[in-house]
């Protein structure tokens, strides 16, 4: 994905409080739990709940968010398009982290498995 640095530098800038409630509408919305997304992204950050709402009070950008999370090994295997771009193919670490964030809330709000969303072979 070739992207500006002003693109990367917005991504990184945006807080996680911010974009958690468009997350929780858009897969409520389409009959999905709190509680499975809460389970997604815990899965690629390894954040549980509790961890997941300080982070959301404090309002951390998603530089610093994703800069503590341990991301899962198998993040790798998102792969598919989101926001028109292929997230495996794009170049900036923490725009691809957004990204694959992302994609997995687009997966669950379209109704997919959970075992397919958590790529639990």
């Amino acid at each position: 994905m070739k992207r500006t640095g002003h693109h990367d530098e917005r991504m990184a800038k945006m807080t996680f409080a911010s974009v958690y409630p468009h997350y929780l509408a858009k897969v409520e919305k389409k009959g999905r739990t709190k509680e499975e997304l809460h389970q997604v992204i815990e899965w690629l950050t390894g954040y549980d709940e509790m961890k997941l709402q300080a982070l959301i009070e404090e309002k951390v950008p998603f530089e610093v968010f994703f800069q503590n999370a341990e991301m899962n090994p198998n993040a790798h295997l998102i792969t598919g398009v989101i926001c028109g771009y292929r997230v495996e193919k794009i170049e900036n670490p923490l725009t691809q982290q957004v990204r694959y964030l992302d994609k997995l809330v687009d997966e669950l709000a379209k109704g997919r498995k959970m075992e397919k969303i958590l790529r639990v072979e």
